[in-house]
């Protein structure tokens, strides 16, 4: 029997950068979770459904069940885990808290950062928008009500800010 072939990638995760040997067949969900400890990005489906694995790869929302860990190569990716800074929420997860957005909280990382990709793009989203780029994001506890409102929350108080 012969070993499974790896590969040496260097990629970014939430700022750092990783030189890691993977294996051809390992998902970038595998990679974050079993083998980076990044284990806030959550494995629903496994078949690019659900969207609970979401994470942005170069600023964009991909479903890392999906995506190969030898196509990180040279990526710049963000995890929920990259989400708060300094010990501090992000607005939009502080949002999601007073807006009661998470119940049982398994989609919760895949809906943030989907949102955060949005707010990245249009700064101050109307619930059309929201509800459009959220789409591929399931909520089993189906708060998408309360989840809406909140990624419009903090794109308003982003607003406010500006």
């Amino acid at each position: 029997m012969t070993a499974p072939s790896g590969t040496m990638i260097r990629f970014n995760v939430n700022g750092i950068s990783h030189r890691v040997e993977v294996e051809d067949r390992w998902t970038l969900v595998e990679l974050l979770r079993d083998h980076l400890n990044l284990t806030g990005t959550k494995i629903g489906c496994n078949r690019s459904e659900c969207g609970a694995c979401t994470v942005l790869m170069n600023g964009q929302p991909v479903y890392s069940c999906s995506q190969l860990a030898v196509w990180t190569d040279g990526a710049d990716v963000q995890t929920v885990e990259g989400l708060a800074q300094n010990g501090r929420l992000s607005p939009l997860q502080q949002a999601f808290i007073d807006h009661n957005a998470p119940q049982c909280g398994f989609c919760t990382p895949g809906q943030l950062m989907t949102a955060t990709a949005l707010l990245n793009a249009v700064p101050n989203p109307d619930a059309a928008q929201v509800k459009q780029a959220l789409a591929g994001n399931l909520c089993r506890c189906s708060n998408y009500n309360a989840i809406v409102e909140a990624v419009v929350a903090a794109g308003a108080q982003s607003g406010d800010s500006a």
